[in-house]
C-alpha cells in the first residue's frame, strides 16, 4: 500500500529524521491515532528503536519505513478482509512453532488440511542412521 501524499499536511515534524507523532501517522495511513494504538497492542505496529526519555515517555514517532510497514498490513486485512487481531493471530502461529503444530494439526481433524508429508530430508536422515546402527551391529567382535 503506497503512503499517502503528505505534502497537505502541516503537523508538527520535529526531528531530524522526518519521523511524525502518531496523530499523523494515522492520517498518513488512513486511520485514527486509536487504531493505531489498537495495532500496536496487537503487535501490528514495528518495534520503536526510541526509549523513555527525562520525567515521562518520549511520544512514539513513526518514520517513512514504518508507515509503509503499517500500511501494508492495513492492505492485507482489507484484502483478505480480516480483523487486525486475526493478522495478529497469524503472525504468533508463524512466530511459534507449538502454536503452529496446534492449529495444523486442528486443521487436519476438520479436515481442511491433509497430514504433512514426511520431508525428503528426515527421510534421508532416518535411513543414514538405519545404515549407521546397521554397520555397528556387524563389525562387532
Amino acid at each position: 500500500m503506497a503512503v499517502h501524499d503528505t505534502s497537505h499536511l502541516h503537523g508538527p515534524i520535529d526531528d531530524a529524521s522526518g519521523a511524525v507523532p502518531i496523530s499523523t501517522a494515522a492520517e498518513l495511513v488512513g486511520t485514527t491515532a486509536r487504531m493505531l494504538r489498537y495495532r500496536e497492542g496487537l503487535g501490528l505496529l514495528p518495534r520503536t528503536q526510541d526509549s523513555p526519555t527525562g520525567r515521562g515517555h518520549r511520544h512514539r514517532r513513526f518514520t517513512e519505513e514504518d508507515l509503509a510497514t503499517i500500511g501494508a498490513g492495513l492492505e492485507m486485512e482489507r484484502e483478505f478482509d480480516i480483523p487486525p487481531a486475526a493478522l495478529a493471530f497469524a503472525l504468533r502461529v508463524l512466530a511459534e512453532p507449538e502454536l503452529l503444530g496446534r492449529v495444523r494439526r486442528h486443521g487436519e481433524r476438520l479436515g481442511r488440511l491433509t497430514a504433512a508429508p514426511a520431508r525428503a530430508m528426515d527421510f534421508e536422515k532416518e535411513k543414514a542412521m538405519r545404515l549407521l546402527h546397521g554397520s555397528r551391529l556387524r563389525n562387532r567382535p
